[in-house]
């Protein structure tokens, strides 16, 4: 049995804050690091309501503003860091020496940022957590799970050298008081399998303004995503990973609808995963461009063209759409609209 643990939970947003919270429910020492100030006074006042589908907990998790971090007195066992893809580099710094030297950092982030994690604090001192939930954290001291995946699993935890650990053991078993949680012992390939379903939903989520569901509903948006996953499959594999099933569907299955086959099929399993995502569900991307934020299309779609470009992997939706968002600036109004070009490109 693991011994309850300090742990730093900078981001005390949607998936952090039901991350920590719920952790702390369990008995651990949770203090959160966010730039939120009213999201921190309501927590330290109030406790934070974590709620899902079903019910709610109020956690009395500590939090504090990061113009604080340098009250911190006793170093934390584990570093959780929660924050957009574009704020890891300096999180991760910021972090870095309030975490015991025989402590380690986990990822819970879209992206595939744990080797910037990793190069930092050191591989061996590296998990990433692969997020299959959806959560939103709309007022001060609340944080909502919003997928209807019931008992389905919500985290995988790996370490970046791969294997099991007894530590990664420990840490599964901690999360099991957040939602199911399977220990993998190949990270990135489970990275590259959910950022494929990133690129799909999240994007077009933002370009859009549709939640999950109306994205994986939408005949426009469902045939942009059979490109995109087939763009993301291929790049994955120039790197040497395999993506494996998601929401009932395989890699194969997306390749197979790329090139003319079985669409229809593939079209109902994608209706399928829209009653997964539940009616409330909005990706993060999504909710960043309702509140006129940056959005983490670099990480997203962008990465996919890093990758494909040094690789020599053709990735041409994945591509534009990067522009168009990245064109389209801070603080734009989602539409369907924005879809106009790249249904011309794929048609």
């Amino acid at each position: 049995m693991y011994d309850k643990k300090r742990i730093g939970v900078f981001g005390a947003g949607a998936i952090g804050g039901i991350t920590g919270g719920l952790l702390s429910r369990a008995g651990h020492d949770v203090t959160f690091i966010d730039t939120w100030n009213e999201h921190v006074e309501k927590i330290n006042t109030n406790g934070l309501i974590v709620k899902n589908q079903v019910t709610e907990y109020l956690c009395k998790p500590k939090a504090i503003h990061i113009n604080n971090l340098q009250s911190i007195k006793e170093k934390f066992d584990i570093g959780i860091i929660a924050v957009k893809s574009y704020d890891t580099e300096w999180v991760t710094h910021a972090l870095k020496n309030y975490v015991k030297d025989d402590g380690y950092f986990v990822g819970f982030q879209n992206g595939i940022n744990d080797y910037t994690i990793s190069e930092i604090v050191g591989e061996e001192k590296t998990l990433g957590c692969v997020i299959t939930i959806a959560a939103m954290a709309s007022e001060p001291g609340f944080a909502w799970r919003t997928d209807s995946r019931g008992n389905g699993t919500a985290y995988k935890v790996g370490e970046m050298k791969g294997g099991i650990t007894k530590r990664l053991k420990d840490f599964v078993a901690m999360m099991q008081a957040v939602g199911v949680t399977e220990a993998t012992d190949n990270l990135m390939r489970d990275r590259w399998t959910k950022l494929m379903v990133n690129c799909m939903d999240n994007t077009l989520s933002g370009l859009t303004g549709w939640g999950t569901s109306e994205v994986r509903s939408e005949p426009i948006t469902q045939d942009v995503a059979i490109k995109i996953a087939s763009e993301v499959i291929n790049v994955s594999k120039s790197e040497g990973y395999e993506i494996t099933d998601i929401n009932g569907i395989s890699a194969d299955e997306y390749l197979d609808a790329e090139s003319g086959k079985r669409i229809e099929e593939l079209k109902n399993k994608m209706l399928e995963s829209a009653k997964l995502a539940g009616s409330a569900s909005r990706p993060s991307f999504g909710q960043d461009v309702l509140k006129k934020r940056r959005t983490e299309v670099d990480f997203l779609t962008g990465y996919i063209s890093k990758i494909g470009k040094k690789n020599n992997v053709k990735t041409p939706v994945c591509d534009r759409i990067t522009e168009i968002v990245n064109n389209l600036g801070v603080g734009f109004d989602p539409s369907p609209n924005h879809l106009d070009e790249i249904e011309k490109m794929i048609n």
